[in-house]
């Protein structure tokens, strides 16, 4: 009973929030002379969801789902045929209907009413007067449903807005701050459960099973992406998986946790030293810390992102550890772990107060193997503020 009263009292994303963003996206359609606009999402690791639980406060599963939106209306939800209670039930988006192109052949739901999609914006206004349509999420989208839709309104001009949509929820705002804020709480509280748990003889899965355990005790209802906890010659590729693989005496083991609280996303990246991994992993653990700390010690609004990202980059160089820096370092965290914008050397652009930004080091393919101190800041008015208190060199 105490832990389900402690967990009432948890930051949320209040529904009076909902309508605003949609009234952004009309301004969005607004200046880019829009009739309608599509924004589509799935259960796609990662991204796939990102559309619906902005717009819709809708998690996807199994079935994909659509936000439509007309420059005269309020959105409608459009999903598969076992997905449209459950909308109804959680989404501020009250009109719902079950959409035709999004029907496997074979399936029968004798009394379920579906409609096309011409239909459904026929009843938002006459289908002929739609030219210009603005769809997002069309790199998700199988090639099967964004023919369907391209037949079923064939005069439209279809233009690409996932750029332009990612951006509107670049700056947060406090409601979606006070949830980021707990999301990385989360983080922590697993962090250091997987930090307790690094010992040799000990799986990597069950590291993982000790940091998710206490995510979820924690309030997370996910990973953005799947927990990594990697050991040894584990480390090296970016994207590690958790395996069966017994941590050894003086291994590096990398930690990164992503937990998703009402969507959104924490992400913190660690490297452990257990016992002494070799010159090599101590001098790559400590310039990795440094860069870290560079790179924080400049972030602020009005700064190009690129720059910070730079930072870390430079940090590495004397080292001669720059050449395993292999992604953008920097990049928005929202609900898409990895979210635009998204800032490396040839994507610039301004910090502004109010982003939450990810300062993420990486050293992957070396020959030792590979680590990535990540850490999440929110932009303020006077510098930053950073959001996880995790120790930057843990030696087990």
């Amino acid at each position: 009973m105490r832990q389900s009263m402690r967990h009432n009292k948890l930051p949320r994303i209040p529904r009076e929030e909902y309508p605003r963003r949609w009234a952004k996206v009309q301004s969005l359609m607004a200046a880019n002379g829009l009739d309608l606009l599509i924004a589509y999402a799935d259960d796609h690791a990662a991204y796939g969801p990102a559309h619906a639980r902005w717009l819709a406060d809708f998690p996807v599963y199994f079935e994909p789902v659509c936000i439509l939106f007309h420059k005269k209306s309020d959105p409608v939800m459009l999903s598969g045929p076992e997905s449209d209670e459950y909308a109804r039930l959680i989404s501020p988006i009250s009109q719902v209907r079950i959409l035709k192109e999004f029907m496997h052949p074979d399936e029968d739901y004798k009394y379920t009413r579906i409609k096309g999609l011409a239909q459904v914006v026929s009843e938002l206004g006459r289908v002929k007067s739609v030219k210009r349509i603005g769809l997002a999420g069309q790199y998700l989208m199988p090639s099967g449903i964004l023919s369907a839709f391209k037949k079923a309104l064939p005069s439209a001009q279809w233009l690409d807005v996932e750029t332009a949509m990612c951006l509107l929820r670049s700056v947060k705002t406090p409601a979606e701050l006070a949830v980021l804020k707990y999301a990385y709480k989360i983080a922590e509280a697993g962090m250091r459960a997987a930090i307790r748990a690094i010992k040799p003889g000990v799986m990597e899965r069950e590291i993982a099973a000790a940091a998710e355990s206490a995510m979820r005790q924690s309030g997370a209802e996910g990973t953005g992406i799947d927990t990594i906890v990697a050991s040894g010659p584990n480390t090296r590729p970016i994207l590690a998986r958790s395996t069966f693989r017994k941590v050894q005496k003086h291994d590096l083991v990398l930690v990164t946790l992503t937990p998703r609280y009402e969507g959104y996303h924490g992400a913190i990246g660690r490297p452990v030293m257990v016992g002494n991994p070799g010159p090599a992993v101590k001098q790559a653990v400590k310039t990795a810390q440094l860069a870290q700390h560079n790179c924080a010690r400049a972030l602020r609004a009005g700064v190009d992102g690129s720059a910070i990202e730079n930072i870390g980059r430079k940090t590495l160089e004397p080292a001669g550890l720059e050449k395993y820096f292999l992604y953008s370092g920097v990049h928005s965290v929202g609900v898409i772990e990895f979210e635009p914008p998204i800032f490396g050397p040839t994507n610039k652009g301004p910090l502004k107060k109010d982003m939450v930004i990810s300062v993420d080091i990486p050293m992957f393919n070396t020959p030792w193997g590979g680590l990535r101190v990540e850490d999440g800041y929110r932009i303020t008015a006077q510098g930053t503020e950073l959001l996880n208190h995790i120790p930057y060199e843990i030696i087990k």
